[in-house]
Parts: structure tokens; C-alpha cells; sequence
């Protein structure tokens, strides 16, 4: 026993099976954990000679493993990507101010301004245009808008994912960034609130806001925000003023053909502006009325129709001479109102019917005359009785220059300066009456001499300033002093500074149109000088009154001087040099012209309306013998004459009676002046056949009480003296005969 206990049995693997016994274990080849080598082998063998029927099976659960596998890390990168997006979402979220202090920035004012009979005269302002209700515009706007921009726009949730992976596909496709793939309302949350940089930031922002906008706002409301605010080129912000700008008409009023423009500019608006390429704006509006047919916006036919018939702009947006109106009023707002924090309403004094008339006579002449006389810009203004400009033209084209020369350009006035001269005079004593010798005259070293260097010896005080006589104009300054005539003006309405010297006499100091031409306001009035404005009220939108000018004119002439300037210079436009002037009313005035025609003025007057025109070159180079009684002249004329067609004719303010003829005597000059030198018979004309007749008086009219524009003055009409001596004709742009190298011979007539 004790030998079998100790003899030991190990297991064999090798030699074939024993038999079990009860003290004994064995492990057969299926116990094994790794078969042996040789089994293995035998197998092998054995499946070489066997055919092979579940090799077609385990190749197809190969495959399906390959798609479960790649299934499976997607699932897991899309895990972890959507966790990277709202790690940046959240980050991006974190830096912008809590949600519930985002509110809907103010649309930038526009500033309407209207003329005296309700038309537009411009729109001012960032945005250009008024707010345009949805239901206001025409329908076609929108439609055309979300066709083009945003099929999907009511059916999203403010972020077009249809939208947004077309957008990535073909920007990693094209290889560069080439659409954006925003909605509407992304786009509106952009100009709202963000700035156009392409960064990651910004366009997670821009989806938070769009989501935030969606949430707050309707669909209606948000397409109304965006279709309000977007560019639309060339400076217009929002379809009113893109209307405006390109069509000349307002949104409501908008076709298809031009709705289908409009909403193809949002792609490009500078680029494809028609503005600036009429082509591509065309061609990209056909596109957008075959994205409006694709989704039944339109049909078939109007599709045909408005293919054929394209929208037509407005030639030229900014020619209108009512921009120079526009412009001035906006400068003067902030004085009246102060900061314009919402849309408001400017019911101007300009009259567009009288505007339009301007612009076509000041157009008119320098297209037809000004190459010829070397004249390229023209101004025209025109002032009633109570201070109201009721037109300015401030240049040839505003398209070209919105310089504006009537309000800001300071030229020499020439003779149209003399007015105060003489009405100095009068006020120091003298009458219409009073006679001066015209001749030569020598002021310390100066020598005015008269346009032509003709002199017409002994004149009286009406017939110089008619025939705009310098050496009468610098004898008068000299007696009543040069700040006598300075404080005159000043007086009367100029604001420029004024150099008190004896020259002033010729107008050597710089005015502008607009000044000067409200100067003369107070001979039509009757003596008052109002305040000159360009508004009547401003509005909010909604009807509250900001201003309203109750604006009053204080007296600055007596009556009776009044009636003697009227009485001087109607002779101006009867037998002076502005005959060219004349029309049916009676009308008054005064001619200007500079040193070598470098400036031509007329300003005139009836008891209706003061208008003043210029002409000349920016770079005061000088016309070619154009004086104030020509083309200014002209274009006064036919201003007027329209402008008081249908108009009762009333007379001007003022009267005065002239003094007997054999009353008539010279004034004496003062000591420090020279006597003017004797005038040969020669420089009279007694011998030219057209100096024998005399030219026939002027009745004299009754004192009469008229409405001087509201004012209530006193009126009347004027009358000239009548002498006995032949009076030569005016001779204006007759040839010189001997030119003065004086620097102070600024002027050389009327």
C-alpha cells in the first residue's frame, strides 16, 4: 500500500487513453485549452479536401461590421462634436449682455422734407427714406425678397438648416467662401446688432440672435425690421429710399419688374447697384423672377410680361436743384430743433412747381450760351415778402457739384451793390432829384471810371443808378462816408463783413446770392427785413409740433425812402441796363457786374416775390463780356414771368412825387473831394442822332394802400425824375474805349 501511495501517476498526453481507476485522473485532447500542433494540422487537412459553405456569410458579416464600426464613430465624433459646439456656443454666449437686456435698436431718422403744396423735395438721414409698413408697400417686394433670399423664411425657426447645408457644400465644393447660408432673420440680426466680420464669433451670435429675435417677434414683424433697414446701394438704406433712388417713386407704388431689382441688389448691393451696372442688376433681377415663378409667386404670364419689360430707373437720382434745399435745411435744423432722435416731418417755403422753374432757366441759358460766353454756373434765388425762400438753385447740376453757390459762395456784387449807396444817400438827405456831375473824378489815387468810359455830365441821382454810373455811386460814398453805406447793409440784410473804404461804392466786397437778394427784400415790403428761412414746421410722424416759425420783420426803412429806391430803380428795368428784365408787372432792381465779367448779378423785385440770379465760373475765371443786364436779366425774366402768371398785378410799396424840373439843383460836393473835370459835348453825344431824343417821363402814380405780402404796409407806386437835358441811351456792352490799370478799378459798369 505504501508503495502503491508513493509511486506517483502523472498524466500523459502523449500515448493513447488508459483506462480510468479510482486513485488515477487523465485530460482527453477536448480538455485541452489550446489543441495540440498536430490536430490542429489534421484539420487543416481536412478542410482542404472539404468544400467551403459559409465563406459567402462570414465575407457579408465582415461588411456589415466595416458600416456597424463606422457607424458606431460617428455616432461617437457627433457626440463630442455637438459637446464641442455648445462649449462654444456657451463660451461665445457668455461674452454677449444678458438676454433680457437686448431690445431692438432705433431705426436711424429720416428727416421728410415737403414743399408748400405737399410734394417731396428729398429725404435726409442715414436711412434715406421713410418707414414703410408691410401692408403699405407693394406686395410684390416681399414676395420677391424671401423668393430670392429665403424660400423657407415662414416655415424656419430663424436658421434654415436646408439652407445652411446647401452653403457649406458649396463653399467646401468651390473651395472658398461664397455663400452664407443666413435666413432673413440671421441677416436682420446682423445689421442690427452686429458687424460684418466673417469670424466664428460672430456667426454664433448671429444664430442666438436670430433665435432670440424669432422668439420675440413675428414673421411679418421681422420681415417689415429687415426690409426697413437693409442696403439697398448707392447709399439707400430700406425700400423707400431704394425706391426713391432708383425709380423716383415711392415702395407702394413699386411693379414687379422693379420689385424683382430690388430684392436682386441684396446680394451685392454696391456691386450690383443699377446706379452703377445697370446690366448686372438686370440680369440678376432675372433670376430672381425665375426663383418668384419656381415658387408660385407669380404666373407664367406675368413672369413673360415683366422678362419683356424691364424696370426703367430715373436718369439721374441727385440732379434735382432741390437738394440744395434739402441740404441747407438739414444744416439748419439742430439750431431750430437740436438732435433729431426720430422720424420727423419739414414742411419747407419752397415752392417745387417755382424750383422746377429755376433749375429749367438757369439750365437752359448755360446749355444754350454758356460754352460760347465762357459762363458755367448759374444761381437763382427767389424770396417773398415775409422771408420765405420759395426756390434756390444753388448750380448747374447738384448731380455733378453740391457746392452750394447761393448760400455759400462769396463773390464780388458790383453795381448791385449801389442800392445802399443811394439809399444812404437819401437817408442823409438827397432826393431822387439831387444832381451830380458824371465825369471823370479822382479820389486820392483812384479814378473810378464808368462801364465804356462814357460820361453823361449833369444826371440826376435816378438816371445814375438806372444807368449804373460808378463815378455818381463814388461821389455819393464820399459824401455820406463809406460806414454810413456798410451800416446800411448791414441793415438791410447782409452778413458778410463789409470793408468800409470808398470802393465798397462798386461792390468790392464779397457777398453771397442768397444775402444780397434778401438785402432787397425790405424795397419790396415796404421797409421791413424778415427773417430768411427755409421751414415753415417740422412734425414728429405722428403729428407733434417741434417748430413753427411765427417769425417778425422789424422796420428798417422809413416809408418814404422806400418809395424813392422803388422810384430809382424801376428806372433800371424801364430805361437802364435791365430792360431785358421787363414784364407786366412793375418791377425794380439793380445789375452787377465785376472786373472782366468775372461775376454777372441781376436782383430784382416786385411786390410779390425778390429774386436774385448769378452767374459766372467757380474758378472766377471771367466771362466773355457778360453783364448783369444779360443773361442774368434773361433768367430773371422768365422766372418771373411764370411765376406770376395768373397773379393780380399789384404795385410796389412806397411813394414820391418828383420835384419840378427848373427846381433842379447840383448838391454841393464836399471840400475833400475834386471837382469832376468838365465834360466835352463829345462824351455827352449831343451829336450821336440817337442822343436828340429825349427819353419821355414817367407818369406819376397816386399813393395807394396795398397788402405788401402780408405785412400791411402802406404801398405805392414810384415814379422818376424827368429833366430837361437829352439822356443817351444806357450802352451797355458797348466797346471800351480806355481801360484803367488801377487795382481798385474793380468794377467797370452795370
Amino acid at each position: 500500500m505504501a508503495n502503491r501511495r508513493d509511486s506517483r501517476i502523472e498524466p500523459s498526453f502523449e500515448g493513447p487513453p488508459r483506462a480510468k481507476s479510482s486513485a488515477g485522473f487523465s485530460v482527453s485532447e477536448e480538455d485541452r485549452v489550446v489543441p495540440s500542433n498536430r490536430n490542429t494540422s489534421a484539420k487543416r487537412q481536412s478542410a482542404k479536401t472539404k468544400p467551403s459553405r459559409r465563406g459567402s456569410g462570414k465575407s457579408r458579416r465582415g461588411l456589415f461590421g466595416v458600416l456597424g464600426r463606422l457607424a458606431y464613430w460617428c455616432f461617437v465624433l457627433a457626440i463630442w462634436g455637438g459637446i464641442a459646439a455648445a462649449g462654444i456656443v456657451v463660451y461665445y454666449g457668455a461674452k454677449m449682455p444678458a438676454a433680457t437686456t437686448w431690445a431692438i435698436p432705433d431705426r436711424a431718422p429720416n428727416i421728410r422734407i415737403v414743399s408748400v403744396d405737399g410734394k417731396l423735395l428729398a429725404n435726409r438721414g442715414m436711412s434715406g427714406g421713410e418707414a414703410v409698413g408691410l401692408h403699405e408697400m407693394s406686395t410684390y417686394i416681399p414676395e420677391a425678397v424671401i423668393a430670392i433670399e429665403d424660400r423657407r423664411f415662414y416655415s424656419h425657426l430663424g436658421i434654415d438648416p436646408i439652407g445652411l447645408s446647401r452653403a457649406m457644400v458649396a463653399n467646401v465644393v468651390g473651395g472658398r467662401f461664397s455663400q452664407g447660408g443666413s435666413s432673413l432673420t440671421q441677416q436682420l440680426a446682423k445689421n442690427l446688432f452686429l458687424t460684418p466680420d466673417r469670424t466664428l464669433e460672430r456667426k454664433v451670435q448671429e444664430v442666438l440672435l436670430a433665435l432670440w429675435l424669432e422668439h420675440k417677434h413675428t414673421k411679418d414683424q421681422i420681415l417689415e425690421m429687415y426690409l426697413n433697414r437693409v442696403y439697398f446701394g448707392s447709399g439707400a438704406y430700406g425700400v423707400e429710399a431704394a425706391s426713391r433712388r432708383y425709380f423716383g417713386k415711392s415702395a407702394r407704388d413699386v411693379t414687379l419688374p422693379e420689385a424683382a431689382l430690388l430684392a436682386g441688389l441684396l446680394k451685392a448691393p454696391s456691386r450690383l447697384s443699377p446706379a452703377r451696372d445697370p446690366k448686372a442688376a438686370e440680369q440678376r433681377s432675372q433670376l430672381v423672377l425665375a426663383a418668384m415663378r419656381d415658387e408660385g409667386k407669380i404666373s407664367a404670364k406675368e413672369l413673360t410680361t415683366a422678362m419683356s419689360a424691364p424696370a426703367s430707373r430715373v436718369a439721374s437720382y441727385w440732379t434735382g436743384s432741390e437738394n440744395y434745399v434739402a441740404d441747407a435745411i438739414v444744416e439748419e435744423l439742430p439750431d431750430l430743433i437740436g438732435d433729431v432722435r426720430g422720424d420727423i416731418i419739414v414742411d419747407a417755403t419752397v415752392d417745387l412747381t417755382l424750383q422746377k422753374l429755376a433749375e429749367q432757366s438757369i439750365r437752359r441759358l448755360i446749355d444754350g450760351s454758356g460754352k460760347k460766353l465762357n459762363a458755367s454756373q448759374g444761381v437763382l434765388v427767389s424770396i417773398d415778402n415775409s422771408g420765405a425762400v420759395r426756390a434756390m438753385v444753388g448750380g448747374y447740376d447738384y448731380s455733378t457739384s453740391q457746392f452750394d453757390r447761393a448760400s455759400e459762395a462769396r463773390r464780388q456784387p458790383g453795381s448791385a451793390f449801389k442800392p445802399f449807396v443811394y439809399m444812404a444817400a437819401l437817408e442823409a438827405g438827397r432826393t431822387p432829384d439831387s444832381v451830380r456831375n458824371d465825369a471823370p473824378i479822382k479820389i486820392g489815387k483812384w479814378t473810378p471810371t464808368n462801364y465804356g468810359g462814357k460820361y453823361f455830365g449833369k444826371v440826376t441821382l435816378a438816371t445814375a443808378l438806372a444807368k449804373s454810373l460808378n463815378s455818381v455811386a463814388a461821389q455819393l460814398t464820399m459824401e455820406v462816408g463809406p460806414d454810413a453805406v456798410v451800416e446800411a447793409a448791414h441793415r438791410m440784410g447782409v452778413q458778410s463783413d463789409l470793408t468800409a473804404n470808398t470802393s465798397i461804392a462798386l461792390g468790392t466786397s464779397e457777398v453771397t446770392p442768397l444775402e444780397l437778394t434778401s438785402a432787397y427784400v425790405p424795397f419790396a415790403n415796404g421797409g421791413y427785413r424778415p427773417d430768411v428761412h427755409f421751414i415753415r414746421r417740422v412734425t414728429t410722424a405722428g403729428g407733434k409740433v417741434l417748430y413753427d416759425n411765427n417769425g417778425g420783420a422789424p422796420r428798417v426803412i422809413k416809408p418814404e425812402i422806400v418809395g424813392m429806391m422803388n422810384s430809382m430803380m424801376m428806372g433800371t428795368v424801364e430805361i437802364g441796363t435791365a430792360r431785358k428784365a421787363a414784364f407786366a408787372w412793375p418791377a425794380a432792381g439793380k445789375t452787377g457786374t465785376s472786373q472782366n465779367s468775372r461775376d454777372a448779378w441781376f436782383i430784382g423785385y416786385t411786390a410779390n416775390l425778390t429774386t436774385g440770379v448769378w452767374f459766372g465760373n467757380d474758378d472766377g475765371g471771367p466771362m466773355k463780356k457778360v453783364t448783369g443786364g444779360a443773361l442774368p436779366a434773361q433768367a430773371w425774366h422768365e422766372f418771373m414771368v411764370a411765376a406770376h402768371e395768373g397773379v393780380p398785378v399789384r404795385p410796389l410799396p412806397g411813394t414820391w412825387r418828383s420835384t419840378p424840373a427848373d427846381t433842379i439843383v447840383q448838391d454841393e460836393l464836399p471840400p475833400n473831394m475834386a471837382q469832376p473835370a468838365p465834360v466835352p459835348s463829345a462824351s455827352v453825344g449831343q451829336s450821336a442822332p440817337s442822343a436828340q431824343k429825349a427819353s419821355p417821363p414817367r407818369a406819376v402814380r397816386p399813393a395807394e394802400t396795398v397788402d405788401a405780402g402780408g405785412f400791411g404796409m402802406p404801398g405805392g407806386g414810384g415814379t422818376t425824375a424827368s429833366i430837361k437835358r437829352p439822356v443817351p441811351p444806357a450802352d451797355v456792352g458797348g466797346p471800351v474805349k480806355k481801360r484803367q490799370t488801377s487795382i481798385l478799378d474793380i468794377l467797370t459798369g452795370g
